[in-house]
């Protein structure tokens, strides 16, 4: 009996042996959670005397690349597996979240990480950028992480899932279509949060961290805040170095956009279409240029994990250039009778076969957002163009603009005098033809050729298609430069034309599986609409000169984003 019982206690004594050397705790933690996203988490407890803390923080529903259901997504995925050593049943937490009291077990601080700036003339990679700060990346190689640490993630256990998490959380691509958070230095994102210590380390990503080791005793308290775009009732398991000691789940807070992925009031989206589509319907440009900023940096749309934010964004994107024209086209073609039918027709039949016809093609084949960059040379010169358009040589050269000019002053001045609404010229067709089609608007003869314009209409086709744009940024200055049209001619064909090319692109999208969030659309669709109604009314209180001044700062904005040159934005 003796022998046995002592036999006992030695297997017992090898036990307490064996899981003290390993770090584990005894004590059961406890969980405490606000309940809510974007609340604080946090657990407490005791681990060995001596030890470090490691608290693993794992979604429950996990994410493998076979789960990617839509076409882009699955080649991307394809490409990437090998290269980056993972499987398509590699499966991770696409939150997870690591609280430590010795990050380097993980990783390590890069303090010159560059970021920003056009690729194409400063290269590709976090050693290149216009400007620099500092991330935490995960190491390569998972056996090299101490025994002790590697067994305290939880759910990741092998290399495969190591190096899958590490791609989803410090990839650009992988943020933004399985983590769906980021850390941001200004409005740009650098990486994703993983390995997290006290905040008193004044690294921007452990901001509301707050971890409590006394080694003397083991006793711990560890508080993180959680995302606060996390999705409505998401569970977590908890890990305190390597046992599971219980999970917890988030409830939403606010609105939550099924497929944007976030939590938005669909009001402020309203008011920002109508700020946006106010301004496309003035100008005639940037409209989807400036709504895919507002997505990005207001709404921050995403997407559902294991979808691209971009394939969510886009075709969200063309409810606002295919519903803000529809507000001002009453007034402008039916009030007014300012719109060039003939060059607005052949400009929408041409964007109309770039963007659902070609456009597809011409994807396929060239790798068109590695153009992009390009696009910023394109634009800049454009409103160097519009700029030097102004000066009285320019003017003086374009006489009817210099009249048409004249005539809307006097007009403006008149009804200033009188108190009466100025009323607009109109146009007035002087002949109709397929490569010669002339007009007068205020008296003053203008002439251009419409199958030209259609030609133009398909390659900016392509590129809306490419890019989830409208294209006016380049119809506009097209008409004005190379046409020799007046802005008050020139944006109602543009608006014409942009129209086409968004019914043409949405399709694309649509015919491959890619639809948009309906609310975040419905809410575009009552913004832009309402904007362009605003846009139409208001652009006579613009002159010329005004229009082309603003058109030109909108240009060099859109230079900026292109380039990339954006952390002041």
């Amino acid at each position: 009996m003796n022998t046995m019982r002592n036999s006992f206690i030695a297997i017992l004594s090898l036990t307490i042996f064996l899981l003290a050397g390993s770090g584990l705790a005894f004590a059961e933690a406890k969980i405490t959670s606000s309940g809510k996203v974007g609340g604080t988490v946090t657990i407490e407890g005791a681990i060995n005397p001596g030890q470090e803390l490691y608290v693993a923080i794992a979604q429950q529903k996990q994410f493998k690349p076979a789960d990617a259901t839509m076409p882009h997504e699955k080649k991307k995925f394809a490409k990437t597996a090998e290269k980056q050593g993972f499987g398509q049943d590699t499966s991770i937490p696409p939150l997870f979240y690591v609280l430590t009291t010795n990050p380097k077990a993980f990783g390590k601080r890069v303090d010159d990480t560059r970021f920003g700036g056009p690729s194409v003339f400063l290269g590709k990679g976090r050693t290149k950028g216009l400007y620099s700060t500092y991330s935490y990346l995960l190491d390569k190689d998972f056996d090299s992480i101490d025994e002790t640490a590697k067994t305290s993630l939880g759910p990741i256990t092998t290399q495969q899932q190591w190096n899958l998490l590490k791609w989803a959380n410090e990839t650009a691509y992988g943020i933004n279509t399985i983590v769906k958070e980021g850390n941001r230095v200004g409005k740009i994102v650098i990486f994703s949060r993983t390995v997290l210590q006290d905040e008193s380390s004044n690294n921007y990503w452990d901001k509301g961290t707050k971890i409590n080791l006394d080694k003397n005793t083991g006793k711990f308290t560890a508080t993180f805040t959680s995302y606060r775009h996390t999705p409505p009732d998401t569970a977590f398991d908890v890990y305190v170095n390597g046992v599971k000691q219980g999970d917890f789940k988030l409830e939403g807070k606010g609105f939550w956009l099924k497929k944007g992925f976030r939590y938005m009031n669909p009001l402020w989206i309203v008011i920002g279409a109508i700020a946006v589509g106010t301004y496309f319907s003035m100008i005639g440009a940037a409209g989807g240029m400036l709504m895919a900023a507002f997505q990005v940096l207001i709404v921050n749309t995403m997407g559902p994990v294991g979808v691209n934010a971009a394939n969510v964004l886009k075709p969200s994107n063309m409810a606002l250039t295919l519903f803000s024209p529809l507000g001002s086209f009453y007034r402008f073609a039916v009030v007014e009778k300012r719109v060039a039918w003939p060059v607005g027709l052949s400009f929408g039949v041409g964007i109309f076969i770039g963007s659902i016809w070609l456009g597809k093609y011409v994807s396929a084949l060239l790798p068109m957002s590695a153009y992009k960059e390009w696009l910023a040379i394109l634009v800049v010169i454009m409103g160097i163009k519009t700029l030097l358009e102004m000066t009285p040589k320019a003017m003086n050269k374009r006489k009817n603009i210099k009249a048409m000019t004249q005539k809307f002053n006097a007009a403006v001045k008149k009804a200033k005098e009188t108190g009466e609404a100025m009323e607009m010229g109109s146009i007035e067709p002087v002949k109709t033809g397929l490569t010669d089609y002339r007009f007068k608007f205020w008296g003053e003869e203008f002439r251009i050729n419409p199958l030209l314009f259609a030609f133009l209409g398909i390659l900016i086709g392509i590129v809306s298609r490419s890019f989830g744009i409208g294209g006016g940024f380049m119809l506009v200055p097209a008409m004005t430069t190379i046409g020799a049209l007046p802005m008050y001619v020139a944006v109602p064909i543009s608006l014409i034309g942009t129209c086409f090319s968004s019914i043409g692109s949405f399709l694309g999208y649509v015919m491959i599986g890619y639809w948009p969030d309906w609310v975040l659309a419905g809410a575009i669709i009552i913004g832009g609409f309402v904007g362009g109604m605003l846009g139409s009314r208001a652009q006579k209180m613009f002159s010329e000169m005004q229009l082309k001044v603003v058109l030109a700062i909108t240009l060099f904005f859109l230079f900026f984003r292109f380039f990339k040159i954006e952390i002041w934005i």
